[in-house]
């Protein structure tokens, strides 16, 4: 019997990563051909925007939109493998030979986390660095904007260690009309204020124009204003800082383009200096949940598409599977809303909507094997 249920755990493996391989070629392919469709409508009234160059850009966001997709492709390919074994009652035979539901789709389930953590681990990276390479791209010959620095107004307010006062100092930096030449960042009118670890103010300086290259602030025109003191005579102050131009146009642009691995130093990174890393902190956590969302969509699929065809309503019990994972997105999507506002702990906006999932998971499968 055991040797029965391996064997039969490894037959429907087989046809449910055939199923989920295909399902995610075809929705990526479909989605894929509306994105292109909509680079093509926005490249129209610009020359210099080529069909080859929307073609690259189209191909180099394949990859995020496969990691978007992947979920989808889980439970449809769930529900259509698992429909298709039940159609043709080999699950009743299982079944009815005392193999347990649990036990044959273990292997099925530890085939979709292995996906998701193929996901994460693997395609994740590789999805960051061609998409921060298509959103250049596209920020350069599609859109009139100069970038995410440009989206904020042009302003900068950053907070950086100082330990050139005193060992636990920061410097908390006000620039305007910031711009970016190559790998230097420019900014007029800066403000730098120099704070001790108990943030209490040791000086302020006016500058203005400033330069971040090669780990220092280049600081013209500067002046020092100390407490009860006269202001120093303008001169140039080189102010050491641990940012560079890539880490201050990164703090503003989507955390998708950053890598998995990259993430925790770059979270703590943005901490230091002063900048929100809800967002990042809420996509790794949602890196992280990928593989157990993953499995829930397989196990969802599964309790929605084993009903016995002779009961009747196998296309309402798929469309209402259909419905539970778009429903599950929608509620994913929501708690990320609330995750990025704040109003939600991270943790629990990443990882509570897979937990609801899996619970429902679990409440129908319970129902289909003991009912």
């Amino acid at each position: 019997m055991m040797t029965q249920a391996v064997t039969l755990s490894v037959y429907i493996s087989r046809l449910f990563a055939i199923a989920v391989a295909a399902m995610l070629l075809a929705l990526t392919g479909l989605v894929s051909l509306f994105d292109f469709i909509e680079l093509l409508r926005r490249s129209a009234s610009r020359p210099e925007a080529t069909f080859g160059l929307v073609s690259e850009i189209g191909a180099l966001r394949l990859p995020y939109i496969a990691m978007q997709i992947l979920p989808f492709a889980v439970l449809l390919g769930g529900i259509l493998c698992f429909w298709r074994l039940t159609r043709s009652s080999e699950l009743i035979v299982a079944r009815a030979s005392g193999v347990s539901a649990w036990e044959f789709l273990a292997a099925p389930t530890l085939v979709a986390m292995l996906f998701g953590a193929v996901a994460t681990a693997i395609i994740s990276p590789v999805s960051s660095v061609m998409l921060a390479r298509a959103e250049a791209m596209d920020n350069v010959y599609l859109r009139s904007g100069g970038g995410p620095l440009a989206l904020n107004g042009g302003q900068l307010w950053m907070r950086q260690s100082d330990r050139a006062l005193v060992p636990q100092g920061v410097a908390i930096i006000h620039a305007h009309g910031v711009e970016v030449h190559g790998r230097s960042l420019l900014a007029k009118d800066v403000s730098v204020f120099r704070l001790d670890g108990s943030d209490h103010l040791l000086s302020r300086i006016e500058a203005t124009s400033a330069l971040l290259s090669d780990g220092n602030w280049q600081l013209d025109n500067a002046r020092s204003i100390r407490p009860d003191q006269l202001p120093d005579q303008s001169k140039m102050v080189m102010l050491p800082t641990d940012l560079t131009v890539s880490r201050v146009q990164e703090s503003f642009a989507s955390p998708d383009t950053l890598s998995v691995w990259a993430l925790p130093d770059f979270i703590a990174l943005l901490d230091r200096s002063g900048f929100s890393s809800i967002r990042h902190r809420l996509h790794f956590q949602t890196l992280l949940a990928l593989p157990l969302l993953a499995a829930t969509m397989a196990l969802m699929g599964a309790g929605f598409s084993m009903r016995p065809a002779r009961r009747g309503g196998v296309a309402r019990m798929i469309g209402s599977g259909v419905a539970a994972g778009f429903l599950l997105f929608v509620i994913s999507k929501m708690a990320e809303e609330f995750g990025q506002s704040g109003a939600l702990p991270v943790i629990l906006a990443a990882w509570a909507p897979t937990a609801a999932g899996m619970m429902l998971a679990l409440a129908l499968l319970l129902h289909t094997e003991d009912g």
